[in-house]
């Protein structure tokens, strides 16, 4: 209690947490020069030089998994089972999981003007642990009692139509980092943990008084071989009255502005979130639909998504002038994802739901929840929404491949050779003694020949 006034007034001054203020599984350098860090296979550190210059790089393309989620304030169930949302052991694997949530906590001014409740961003790390490496705990059972086949469809967030199949892989946090209810937890396969490097966060508050957390933004920024990448999970200003989006547009612009990086000593590393090379910004954006309630009801009803689309508030602002502008979003072809019922399937202020709820806001559905991407090297192979009715939002996820500037030495060869995925093409070019397939993937290994 005696911190109170402190913690307030560091936060009513934006006193940054500072850069490397975050969550991890393993130590990462944070003056970009000589990295020490622990060896693969066994205890100790190695000392590893700096990369070499990207002229003498090689591109390399990896599987990135994004995906946004505004948890309404709920704390996970126990038993809340993530696999199926991760979509873990299917045909990818992915290489590197980018994590947002929003509202893990409920925005109480208790928990917006005090210490960050660090214990359920713990528990929601934990559940991503068990669904990727797949040790779910016993604990965890079905059968505990008051259970039943409806409480266990409750606690599993599934997509839409299910995958199935795949190898398994171990994965490893490489940076997790909360500011109120926005989380950001960033996971990538445990063999390529000896590649990423200068890994820090920058956060960013927009809410009252225009600086605290309920509102606002959590970024975090890494090396992954020689290309940067910076994640950026945002909760902007709510409400669907006409010009509430200029409120939106005005923490986009604070966000992109505020948010800075530590440039390292004598690297002039990336400064602000668009000077990094990969950019991906995703969270409960908030944005609605400009067109009357009634309207924009009956054409969800009619699944006119084109219409909708043509008066969305985001896709507005990607255009020239907009407060997005450059940034990229895939095709979207599922339901709008706010808002619900609790526990329920039915949107908020339907008429036939709503029936006896007098005084009740009806809010109109819209495509709150959004994942962009800026800059070249990304593209999008799938963007769709999962289904869970832990909010009265559902979550939203995006798969990208990357381009990856990686060094071309033979220092790194056999590193390089024991984790590296290669491009379609060029593997069947390759020396056929020294790769080899592995179903579901491309990827070059030492065989014992060699």
């Amino acid at each position: 209690m005696v911190l109170w006034p402190r913690l307030v007034a560091n936060k009513l001054f934006r006193k940054a947490s500072g850069s490397h203020a975050f969550v991890a599984d393993f130590p990462i350098d944070d003056d970009g020069g000589d990295v020490f860090e622990p060896e693969l296979y066994g205890g100790g550190c190695v000392k590893r030089q700096r990369p070499p210059e990207r002229s003498n790089n090689r591109t390399l393309k990896y599987k990135v998994f994004a995906s946004t989620w505004n948890v309404g304030g709920v704390a996970p169930p126990e038993d809340l089972d993530l696999s199926a949302w991760l979509d873990a052991g299917s045909d990818g694997p992915y290489d590197v999981y980018v994590l947002g949530f929003q509202e893990v906590v409920p925005l109480r001014a208790r928990n917006v003007l005090g210490a960050d409740k660090s214990r359920i961003g713990m528990r929601w790390n934990e559940l991503i642990r068990a669904a990727l490496n797949n040790n779910r705990s016993s604990s965890s059972s079905q059968n505990k009692q008051g259970g039943g086949a409806a409480e266990s469809k409750q606690q599993k967030v599934h997509p839409v139509s299910d995958g199935g199949g795949g190898l398994a892989r171990e994965y490893r946090c490489v940076v997790s980092k909360q500011m109120v209810g926005i989380l950001l937890t960033v996971w990538v396969r445990a063999d390529l943990r000896r590649f990423v490097r200068r890994a820090s966060v920058s956060c960013v508050g927009c809410g009252v008084m225009g600086c605290l957390g309920n509102k606002g933004a959590v970024s975090v920024r890494f090396w992954l071989h020689d290309t940067s990448f910076c994640f950026v999970c945002c909760h902007l200003a709510s409400g669907g009255r006409e010009g509430d989006e200029a409120h939106r547009n005005a923490d986009a612009t604070e966000i992109l502005a505020r948010t800075t990086f530590p440039r390292g000593h004598a690297l002039n590393l990336p400064h602000k979130i668009l000077d990094h090379d990969r950019v991906i910004l995703l969270g409960d954006l908030n944005y609605r639909i400009s067109l009357p309630e009634a309207k924009t009801r009956m054409l969800v009803e009619r699944r006119d998504w084109k219409t909708l689309l043509e008066n969305d508030q985001l896709r507005c602002e990607t255009c020239p002038g907009g407060a997005f502008q450059g940034w990229n979003e895939g095709a979207i072809t599922f339901s709008p994802t706010y808002k619900y019922y609790p526990n329920s399937d039915t949107y908020y202020g339907c008429a036939s739901a709503a029936k006896g709820r007098r005084g009740e806001k009806r809010r109109a559905p819209a495509w709150c929840d959004r994942i962009l991407w800026h800059g070249d090297g990304l593209r999008q192979e799938q963007y769709d929404r999962c289904e869970s009715r832990l909010s009265d939002h559902r979550p939203v996820r995006a798969v990208f491949t990357v381009e990856v500037d990686a060094p071309r030495n033979l220092n790194s060869l056999r590193s390089f050779f024991m984790s590296e995925r290669f491009d379609d093409n060029k593997v069947t070019t390759s020396s056929p003694e020294l790769l080899f397939r592995t179903k579901g993937m491309n990827s070059a290994r030492f065989t014992e020949n060699l």
